[in-house]
Formats: structure tokens, sequence, C-alpha cells
């Protein structure tokens, strides 16, 4: 097994690699594929890789699928359940059926319905970490918190988080019940979550800051050369960062990377993954390949001195407009 390095994630007790997997690509979400299509027995072969090189802490929601992912990592952990540490989430209202409403709901009934399904669909009596996916507009973030200290008093669940929400959101949050990790899109093309003051604010509280999509959802890995290189029923073809003017006007920054990446013998990929590791933040690649479970495991033992820092950053600067990261309804959704 890898040494991969391991550190505290906040400040409650919880000790996870560096890098994690995000599994999301495994599954679809109501139909539509998310990074291309994707096979299940590639998918969990991918996941015991991960474990061999010391990456056991996955990265899942019930939205995935909607349920089909949470299945297919019970699948994957069966009978080594302790050798993982395990993030799912909730918040995207799944009904009795099984199908997505599309409405956020954080209501505590619906808390403890979601976790109960949730630890069945896993195959586990515990959740290591357990997210609120998004924020109920509708529900103060005090009730809904309050509802998931409950399952941490019950055992089912060790850990919790929220996921993009604001400073001050987290702030009234935390003092509910101590939050051990907000996680949020974050990356060299993503940057929101530092212009907004939250890793700032997550320093002070000393909660852990998780960051999905830090390969800007694959785009940064150096292979998209034009928005017709995305799979027909792909979701990116749905982001403006990939559409039109943005898509070129980004695909100079990644040609930029891609040659500091090559200068210092690494790939696109790794680079961007260091840089997020450099800046304090534990980052959830997805993949559903063994071959770039190995490429992005490898990236946690490339340091970067403060030169190399600050060339990226003049690559790609704070504040920069890399275009918006959802659609207009993916954006309604985030806490700001």
């Amino acid at each position: 097994m890898s040494s991969i390095k391991k550190v505290a994630l906040g400040g409650q007790g919880l000790i996870v690699p560096v890098q994690g997997l995000g599994c999301m690509g495994m599954s679809q979400i109501a139909g539509n594929d998310i990074y291309g299509k994707a096979d299940d027995i590639t998918s969990i072969a991918t996941i015991h890789r991960s474990l061999e090189l010391g990456g056991n802490f996955l990265d899942t929601a019930d939205l995935y699928g909607p349920l089909h992912n949470e299945r297919l990592v019970a699948r994957a952990i069966k009978g080594n359940r302790d050798a993982y540490i395990i993030a799912t989430k909730f918040g995207f209202e799944i009904d009795g059926k099984g199908d997505l409403t599309w409405k956020i709901n954080g209501q505590p009934s619906y808390v403890k319905k979601a976790v109960e399904r949730s630890l069945q669909n896993l195959g586990t009596d515990y959740i290591d970490l357990y997210y609120l996916h998004r924020l109920d507009p509708d529900t103060p973030v005090e009730e809904t918190v309050g509802a998931m200290a409950n399952l941490v008093k019950e055992g089912k669940v060790k850990y919790i988080g929220l996921s993009e929400v604001s400073a001050a959101t987290i702030k009234k949050a935390h003092a509910v019940h101590p939050l051990t990790a907000i996680q949020t899109e974050y990356s060299l093309f993503e940057r929101g979550a530092e212009e907004a003051g939250i890793m700032e604010a997550l320093q002070e509280m000393g909660i852990g800051f998780v960051a999905y999509s830090p390969l800007s959802r694959g785009f940064l890995n150096g292979q998209i050369k034009s928005p017709e290189d995305f799979p027909e029923n792909d979701f990116r073809r749905t982001i403006p960062r990939f559409q039109g003017e943005n898509f070129y006007k980004n695909l100079e920054l990644v040609n930029a990377i891609q040659a500091m990446a090559g200068a210092k013998g690494i790939t696109a990929s790794q680079l961007a993954l260091a840089w997020v590791m450099a800046k304090g933040a534990i980052s959830i690649p997805g993949t559903k390949r063994i071959k770039y479970i190995e490429e992005n495991i490898a990236a946690a033992a490339v340091s970067l001195n403060e030169a190399e820092m600050q060339q990226l950053e003049q690559i790609v600067p704070l504040g920069v407009s890399t275009g918006e990261r959802y659609d207009e309804s993916g954006m309604r959704m985030i806490n700001q």
C-alpha cells in the first residue's frame, strides 16, 4: 500500500488521506451521463485500486443515480467496510419511488429518512462523514444541523459537514454542532471559496476544506480541445465555462498549465491537484478508470515551491473570469 500522506480533516478527529476519490462520475444523474459512459465493473476495480494506493476516502451522494452510486460503493466495500472512510450527502429530495423531485429538503424529518436510506444503500451501520448537499432555503440551517447532530449521538454518523454554503451559514451551523468539513468546488479555475472569505473562515473555526472538481470537471487534464469533445449526453455541455468564447479562452490557460507541467515532468492534472493540496484543501478528483486513479494519487507526492505557486497564480490569477460553473438553476442552489 502506498504511503499517501494522511492529515486531520477539521478539528473533530477525522484523519483522511490528502486526496480522496470522487465517485460521482461512476453514475448518471436523472438519466444524464456525468462524464461520459460508466461501467460498474471498471468503477469497482478503480475503487479497489485506490485503496491499494492508500486512497481510502470515498465521496458519494444519494443524488448520484439517484441511489445507484451509494449501492455501487456498497458492492465495492463489501466485506472490507472498515478499511474505507465513506462520505455521502443528502438534501436533493428523493421521493419514495427513488425519483428526484429537484427540491432541496433540509427538514429534520427528511434528514432521518435520508440517512436510513443511505445506510441501507451503502450496506453499513455508520457513515463516516455526512454532508448536507445544498442549503434548503426554506429550513433554517440550525434545524437541519440539529437533526444531523442527533445522528452523531445515535452513532449513525461520525462527523458532519455542509456543501456549497457561505461563511455566515457555516458560522451559524458550527454553533449548533461542530462541523468537520465544508465541501465546495475549488480548482485553478474556481476560486470563489477564497474570494468569498470561506477558506479564511474555515481556518479560524478549525473546519476542514474538501475541494470537489479540483480538475475543473476534467478540463484541466488537457485532453478536451473543443466543446464537441464532450460526449453528447454529458452534463458539461450545459456549463457556461465550457461554452463558446469562454471555452477557447480557458483552453489557452490549460495550454499554459500543460506547458508548465511538462517542464516539471508531470501531467497537467498532477500539477493542478498539487496546487489544490498546497492550498490546504483535501482534493477529491473523480475518475472511473484505474489509469487516472494512479496518475491522480501520484500527484499527492508532488511538491510545489513558492516560485511555482506564483507562476500558476500568474497563469490563472485570483478573480480572473472563467465563466459560471453551473447553469442558472445550478447557480441558484449555491448559498452565497
